[in-house]
């Protein structure tokens, strides 16, 4: 399969977003009805909600919902709130070296992924990363040296909460620390349950275990897949080798004295990078955070997008992933 991806720059909110909103919305919208209008939230309560957690971001939502038209169902989405259950498979790392490096396979649906990156400098702040939601995040670095990247939780529950990429943007535009984001995302409710990786310049870092029937758990762990502390979801784990990868990473990071390079290309081979796309979802890149410099690169078998935070070029590119065909 051959995906096309573009990189966007618009530091505030305008016709570029506007233009990508208009593009994706009939998509989205397909998919945040599939279970009916009425099992979404009310405008009134997703703002509500996003006030009460989030309350730097509502300036921003207000903005966007205006620029998307100003509709009951799209201000609805863009709140994140309560949104549709999702899957993906996913493992992150941060490379053992001196230097902070946050790499990570990204195993998703190519046909509900945006292909998307996106560099703003909304409220102030300098971000880029991987767009979801279109103002969502799966993964992303802000101008302070800090970069963030999600998993799958590996839990069937689904609750009261935010989708978590609205939740990384938040981090990004409100922290600077490993250690504000670890008080952040153990603030803010999610929906279902991820593993999020944090780091910054100074190569503080932790992963939350967030949940939305407990606490969010916040750990030192350098690596995540798709389980938490422990299995709980046993057919979702034989199908995406959660347990197999995480033990791929750990022997690696413990073993082996990697260079930066050698550590990143092991996410472009089995274990850690999946063509199983006829099962669901498949490996669709690999992205390279490195705070310090920030400096983002995004990867796929045989080519490269590298791209700088301060330097930032628009383009595009047509990637062919294995296996998705």
């Amino acid at each position: 399969m051959t995906m096309y991806w573009r990189a966007i720059s618009e530091d505030q909110p305008g016709p570029k977003w506007a233009g990508l909103f208009a593009e994706y919305w009939p998509d989205y919208q397909r998919w945040w009805l599939k279970e009916g209008d009425a099992a979404r939230a009310s405008y009134m309560e997703s703002r509500r909600m996003l006030t009460r957690h989030m309350p730097e971001l509502v300036p921003l939502y207000d903005q966007l919902c205006e620029l998307a038209g100003g509709g009951d169902q799209a201000a609805r989405f863009l709140s994140m709130y309560c949104p549709p259950p999702y899957l993906s498979g996913c493992s992150q790392a941060l490379w053992p070296g001196k230097a902070p490096v946050l790499v990570r396979n990204y195993d998703y649906n190519p046909a509900a992924f945006d292909s998307l990156i996106l560099r703003t400098a909304w409220q102030g702040r300098t971000v880029l990363g991987t767009s979801d939601g279109l103002w969502g995040l799966v993964d992303g670095m802000n101008d302070a040296g800090l970069a963030i990247s999600l998993t799958f939780g590996g839990r069937r529950v689904v609750g009261q909460g935010f989708g978590v990429p609205l939740i990384l943007r938040y981090v990004l535009q409100t922290c600077t620390t490993a250690e504000e984001a670890g008080k952040a995302l153990a603030r803010v409710p999610t929906h279902m349950s991820y593993n999020v990786t944090v780091v910054d310049r100074d190569r503080k870092y932790l992963t939350a275990m967030m949940a939305p029937d407990r606490a969010t758990l916040i750990t030192h762990a350098a690596v995540a897949t798709n389980h938490q502390e422990n299995v709980e979801w046993i057919s979702h784990a034989r199908f995406t080798a959660t347990v197999e990868r995480e033990r791929y990473l750990l022997q690696r990071m413990t073993l082996h004295r990697d260079t930066e390079e050698k550590f990143i290309s092991a996410f472009l081979k089995p274990p850690l990078y999946s063509t199983a796309f006829k099962h669901g979802f498949g490996t669709l890149y690999t992205a390279i955070y490195r705070p310090r410099k920030k400096q983002m690169e995004i990867r796929w078998p045989g080519t490269s997008w590298p791209l700088s935070l301060d330097n930032f070029e628009e383009g595009a590119r047509k990637v062919y992933v294995p296996g998705a065909d």
